[in-house]
């Protein structure tokens, strides 16, 4: 089949919610070329509908589960406008598939990354703020069964996101040691901090601003960057209350309602 029928297969899965089997079993697991050409139709397909595009998404930010997948990088999605849900308000279970959620720092650039050879102290340097944020990921592949050709092309997994609401400086909080507490109705269900994320969220925004540049589409400057989990993501129901706090960054919650 050809990308433009592999991306229509995601989409139907999206819109019917129902699953589709792994498409790494036609493309092969490490086919991230033609991967990533499908998630940019989608991702083209969606603007054209009336999407904005507000930033990107980095997956696969965990050591452990890159050796799980056989993968020595991340992946990257791209995030719209329409997908985020506001500071404790509510998302609807219809909207999902199966649903998990995890916890992250969020940053918003205050310059392009156009650079060639970024450094860290180029990412630093063009931050302006970060925030704690909740990603909801939900993979249109049947029961997770996902290989790193099958993420890429469902853009990374994506699906929702809150961010908080308080802006904090980098320098006003650690973004390694930092702790991360994500708690669904009341009870703590997963804990990390910032040196889960690639040793650190900024080595992962990093290499997604080398990686950016080097396909010619440089993160820009008003990004939002999501710079991956800090713990391990968990399943989420309707009538979840979900609700992340980040030491030096603050909280931010959501309800998943029926």
């Amino acid at each position: 089949m050809s990308a433009e029928e592999y991306a229509e297969q995601i989409r139907e899965a999206k819109l019917s919610r129902k699953p589709i089997s792994p498409i790494s079993r036609e493309i092969g697991p490490d086919n991230v070329e033609l991967a990533y050409e499908i998630q940019n139709i989608n991702t083209q397909l969606r603007v054209n509908s009336g999407s904005r595009l507000v930033g990107k998404k980095i997956g696969l930010t965990s050591f452990d589960v890159q050796k799980q997948l056989g993968v020595d990088q991340p992946d990257y999605g791209v995030l719209f406008h329409d997908s985020e849900v506001l500071n404790g308000a509510s998302l609807s279970f219809s909207e999902l598939i199966q649903p998990k959620a995890e916890a992250e720092i969020a940053f918003v650039l205050e310059k392009t990354l156009d650079k060639p050879d970024m450094t860290i102290v180029d990412i630093i340097k063009s931050i302006e703020f970060a925030l704690p944020a909740i990603e909801i990921a939900d993979s249109r592949i049947e029961d997770w069964n996902i290989s790193f050709s099958d993420t890429i092309a469902d853009n990374a997994s994506a699906s929702h996101y809150v961010l908080g609401s308080r802006p904090v400086l980098l320098k006003d909080f650690d973004n390694i040691q930092c702790r991360m507490t994500l708690s669904v109705n009341g009870e703590v269900v997963s804990t990390g901090k910032g040196s889960a994320c690639l040793g650190s969220p900024l080595n992962a925004t990093l290499w997604l601003a080398n990686k950016m540049i080097e396909i010619g589409n440089p993160l820009r400057r008003g990004e939002v960057i999501l710079s991956g989990a800090l713990g391990r993501f968990v399943d989420i129901r309707p009538g979840d209350y979900v609700e992340t706090s980040i030491e030096g960054l603050g909280k931010v919650s959501l309800h998943i309602v029926d």
